[in-house]
């Protein structure tokens, strides 16, 4: 029998666009086996990071077919996934959709494994999605951050027109 994983993750950008971060809390539920990761960019949204903060925990789980919980504050991701929205968007090849690109790259990890989705609420003293908060707002403040090169060359593209 798998154990069950719980991933909470939480996404920030200051200004939408603006310098982002994500953060990721990974346990194993009757272990005391724990990971926390962090990234930056220096120009990316707030849902870009909310999104790539559940894409890069799903990443971490090498085992497929894991029985995985994944909490956010993101209705932006809850509802895509709960209302079954990223299958009717992909139907449509995501015409008019923003973030194409990771939602593609989610759904390829999606499917390995089982997952259950967990709105939680944002800043309400949920202790760890108030650390990974705190987390993903100081991975946009850091020095070098990284570069979301399908997002700044979509806004570069976008502002030429």
């Amino acid at each position: 029998m798998n154990k069950k994983i719980h991933i909470y993750t939480d996404g920030s950008s200051k200004g939408n666009p603006g310098p982002g971060g994500y953060a990721i809390f990974i346990e194993v539920v009757g272990t005391s086996y724990r990971k926390v990761l962090s990234e930056g960019f220096r120009y990316t949204t707030n849902n870009r990071m909310e999104l790539l903060a559940v894409i890069v925990g799903l990443e971490k789980i090498t085992k497929t077919r894991q029985n995985i919980v994944v909490f956010t504050d993101s209705k932006y991701v809850v509802n895509t996934i709960q209302n079954n929205w990223i299958y009717k968007w992909k139907k449509n090849n995501f015409y008019k959709k923003k973030n194409v690109d990771l939602w593609i790259r989610f759904l390829d990890i999606f499917n390995q494994h089982f997952i259950v989705f967990q709105w939680i609420k944002g800043h309400d003293f949920h202790y760890i999605n108030d650390y990974c908060d705190r987390l993903s707002v100081e991975a946009s403040k850091r020095k070098n951050l990284k570069i979301d090169h399908v997002y700044e060359k979509y806004e570069k593209k976008k502002n030429i027109h």
